[in-house]
């Protein structure tokens, strides 16, 4: 995969769950997790900004109970 570089949360530490983040030449923005890292979610800048805001004001919480 030609993406540039792969960068891991500052929250995961030295814990397995990781998330990486990763900025390809297309402009897009790649993510995947350590225990799987052949998986890999394409997004926007703009989609996975409106994502964060959405994780942030709690807009996915009914799915974590």
């Amino acid at each position: 995969m030609a993406v540039q570089s792969w960068q891991k949360s500052s929250f995961s530490g030295d814990t397995a769950n990781c998330i990486y983040l990763a900025a390809a030449p297309d402009s897009s923005v790649k993510l995947r997790e350590s225990d799987d890292p052949d998986i890999v979610i394409t997004t926007s800048p703009d989609g996975l900004r409106a994502f964060l805001c959405g994780v942030k004001a709690g807009e996915f919480d009914h799915l974590t109970t």
